[in-house]
């Protein structure tokens, strides 16, 4: 089994396809203002934008984003005018995190774990 497609539903489609492309993702399928796909820079997962007049905003899922150099990476975001809640920091469990909402108020964590994402010390043999 292989996680490949996340799926947001949204009452500001368009704006949310905004924020996701000043991430970095690349737009792959444009029906706005009913739908878009992007697609990540690095794989091959793509995160789907879809229209609804649901109120969505209860989520309780964080969206993870792993950048090489995060350091670099949300500096240049917060240049083009993105707002974020925490500036990058190590965490206790080896990962380097800085927070940020999308327009739905999705939590969404830019991240660099390296080899710890997958093989952390306390990894389960």
């Amino acid at each position: 089994m292989n996680l490949n497609q996340v799926m947001i539903y949204s009452s500001k489609p368009t704006e949310t396809t905004d924020f996701y492309h000043q991430l970095g993702l690349q737009l792959i399928v444009d029906s706005l203002p009913r739908y878009a796909r992007l697609q990540c820079p690095d794989g091959d997962a793509t995160l789907s934008i879809h229209a609804s007049d649901n109120d969505f905003s209860d989520s309780n899922i964080v969206l993870y984003f792993e950048c090489e150099d995060l350091d670099r990476q949300v500096s240049e975001l917060k240049n083009i005018g993105l707002q974020f809640e925490s500036e990058p920091s190590d965490q206790s469990w080896l990962w380097r995190e800085s927070y940020l909402k999308d327009p739905n108020g999705n939590r969404i964590c830019l991240f660099y774990a390296g080899e710890n994402r997958q093989n952390p010390l306390w990894r389960v043999k």
